[in-house]
């Protein structure tokens, strides 16, 4: 930005020390040092004055970030944006810079919806990505837009022939098998046999379709004879 002491300088009035602390142990792989403590309504709130008053341009140009919450509020930003082309292009460019989960699974660009033939393009291209959570943004993508009506088991066999040793891409696949359990049972029940997709997620897809309140207490019965 033209200023960014100031705008930093700005982030830091808004700093809960107590908040910064309970988000660095959800965020582990952060330094604390990167983290300045300003609840999530606030961020997006930030987020969407800046998109109405055009100061965000400046703002999104600058990657990479140095704090996490410079990085949250990108994410929101580009949730915001009505214009596609625009925001499909910066969440590209943007992507290889995520460096944690929150940020990840909170960027979800609201005008994607309307574009998904494009959007699809882009997810091809993410999920091969060499960046995690390049990746893990394809599966959440696909999760969100491609689990009702368009779904289609080829791209649960997306999901399931990715070969990683990535603890968050691994369980952002579990989650995706689990929230399609409770969306596409008869068509995603196969995936959590043995052999379909590796131990360690198809355990965890279990378990969290267990847990989910959308899975009916007949299928958890029957997920439960896979564990």
């Amino acid at each position: 930005m033209s200023d960014n002491n100031a705008f930093l300088k700005s982030l830091y009035a808004l700093q809960d020390t107590a908040y910064r602390d309970f988000n660095a142990k959800l965020i582990p792989n952060i330094s604390k040092d990167c983290f300045i403590g300003i609840r999530t309504p606030i961020l997006r709130k930030m987020a969407k004055d800046m998109v109405k008053s055009g100061q965000y341009k400046d703002f999104i140009l600058y990657l990479p970030h140095q704090y996490f919450e410079e990085n949250q509020l990108h994410a929101f930003i580009l949730s915001e944006i009505k214009d596609f082309d625009f925001v499909i292009t910066e969440t590209d460019r943007f992507l290889p810079y995520i460096n944690n989960w929150a940020t990840c699974d909170q960027l979800s660009p609201h005008v994607f919806k309307k574009n998904l033939d494009t959007v699809y393009e882009y997810v091809l291209k993410w999920i091969k990505s060499k960046d995690i959570y390049g990746v893990r943004f394809a599966i959440k993508t696909l999760m969100q837009y491609w689990l009702d009506d368009k779904f289609n088991e080829k791209y649960a066999d997306m999901v399931a022939n990715i070969n990683s040793k990535e603890y968050y891409i691994n369980m952002m696949r579990a989650w995706y098998f689990a929230t399609a359990a409770a969306k596409q049972y008869d068509k995603i029940l196969p995936y959590f046999k043995r052999g379909q997709i590796d131990e360690w997620t198809r355990l965890r897809a279990i378990q969290k379709a267990l847990e989910s309140f959308r899975v009916s207490d007949a299928y958890k019965k029957e997920l439960r004879a896979l564990k």
